[in-house]
């Protein structure tokens, strides 16, 4: 994944299976793997991660959930550290 997506890699997390699907075309296809490996819904959560620089970005359709969350950004801290200790466990240092 980090080969082939250099600067920008799409990833959906399973806060609670601590599962990580990325690089696909849009944040909707990692989230469809997770869904289709039976992670449930309201445990996926959607971020972009830069590798030349480290960054994430929580901003994506997955998030939007009237129940959860009223944006496409991830608001909740817990979550977003949660999302973002998983995907440093996974492609590298944030």
């Amino acid at each position: 994944m980090l080969l082939e997506h250099k600067f920008y890699i799409k990833t959906a997390v399973d806060i609670e299976r601590r599962v990580l699907a990325g690089g696909g075309n849009l944040h909707y296809d990692c989230e469809q793997a997770l869904l289709d490996d039976g992670s449930r819904q309201e445990n996926i959560w959607a971020a972009g991660f830069m590798p030349l620089t480290g960054k994430l970005n929580f901003e994506s359709m997955v998030n939007l959930r009237p129940r959860q969350n009223r944006s496409m950004e991830l608001i909740d801290p817990i979550i977003r550290e949660r999302v973002a200790q998983i995907i440093v466990e996974f492609l590298g240092n944030v």
